[in-house]
């Protein structure tokens, strides 16, 4: 097995700040540089959800954009970590074009000698940028998540290291792991949207039951898989969705009396159909007062998934559940009668 030494950690985007008239502090440089996505030769910005990452870190299917992320009240994914960044062609690329842009004026000579230093210090752990290992490895360095404030995020020191890709991650804290990779392949997962049908349809009847139901084309697993480019190693995470809980947002009963409506049969809940007319549904709500005086009332459904993740070498386990909503306005009328 071959270990390259630890490079130095880069300040560019330091340099760049404390050129300025400003001169602003070193936490406000480091949040500046961290946020701007190139600060430790390797580094780069964590994907939150719906952000792309600049770490070698290929999701399939990939998230685009934040619709049907999953979401838990009492866990997010990692502020900070360290993973694959750039291969050494990426890497001579990436000194190329910033010793082109930062070395010249109106950047003070200070700067300037600060950053061609730290250039030389980089090759001096990894001379000609690693380019007679192409095809053999990558430089990691750390990834940092935006959603984070900077207190969190910063917690990572900015570092960059070489790994062989036929290595193992290097075991220490915060090199992503195959755990690490199914918490990010979590935050990938893009579940269908929560979409509810009624009986009867459109405005609703105080003191009459409405059917509640999905349909069953929302209840296919969804995985989703983050693996490490270049090194064989990945996890896989499964979403199964297991209820549907509704909220009347308003004085109602609930069918079930909890609002937590099971998976039974590949769905949630069942259409009303004519022969069942005086059944209490098996999904559904009775809403007690009619909405013309206070406008409609939000009926909140939300289904719950439950997440497992395996890996390339068999293990596994279970990941904190997420959920999605959905709000549904539902207009509920008096039941009208005549006198004869």
């Amino acid at each position: 097995m071959r270990r390259l030494p630890h490079g130095a950690c880069l300040a560019l985007l330091l340099l760049i700040s404390l050129a300025s008239p400003a001169h602003a502090d070193r936490e406000r440089a480091e949040e500046e540089a961290d946020t701007s996505g190139g600060s430790d030769g390797g580094g780069g910005i964590q994907a939150g959800a719906g952000r792309p990452s600049e770490a070698r870190i290929t999701f399939t299917p990939a998230a685009q954009s934040s619709e049907g992320a999953l979401t838990a009240p009492h866990w997010s994914p990692p502020a900070c970590y360290y993973a694959p960044l750039r291969t050494p062609a990426e890497m001579e690329s990436y000194w190329e074009d910033t010793l082109e842009r930062y070395t010249s004026p109106p950047h003070v000579p200070e700067d300037i000698a600060s950053l061609w230093d730290s250039h030389d210090q980089f090759l001096v752990g990894f001379p000609d940028y690693n380019l007679e290992h192409q095809g053999e490895g990558a430089f990691w360095g750390v990834v940092r998540n935006e959603d984070y404030p900077p207190a969190e995020r910063l917690s990572c020191e900015r570092r960059t290291f070489w790994v062989d890709f036929s290595d193992p991650p290097p075991v220490e804290e915060l090199a992503i792991q195959t755990d690490g990779l199914a918490e990010l392949a979590w935050e990938q997962t893009r579940v269908p949207d929560t979409e509810v049908s009624l009986n009867p349809e459109g405005t609703q009847k105080v003191n009459l039951p409405t059917w509640v139901w999905l349909d069953s084309v929302q209840f296919e697993p969804v995985t989703v898989r983050a693996e490490l480019d270049g090194y064989g190693i990945w996890a896989e995470t499964t979403a199964t969705p297991t209820e549907l809980h509704l909220q009347p947002g308003s004085d109602a009963r609930t069918f079930p009396a909890s609002g937590r409506c099971a998976l039974a049969g590949g769905s949630v809940g069942q259409p009303w159909s004519p022969g069942r007319s005086g059944e209490d549904p098996p999904c559904g709500v009775q809403y007690h007062r009619a909405t013309h005086n206070t406008g409609p009332h939000q009926l909140q459904a939300t289904l719950t998934w439950d997440v497992t993740w395996t890996d390339h070498a068999g293990n596994g386990g279970d990941l904190p559940e997420g959920s999605v909503a959905t709000t549904v306005d539902i207009t509920v009328e008096e039941v009208q009668t005549i006198v004869r």
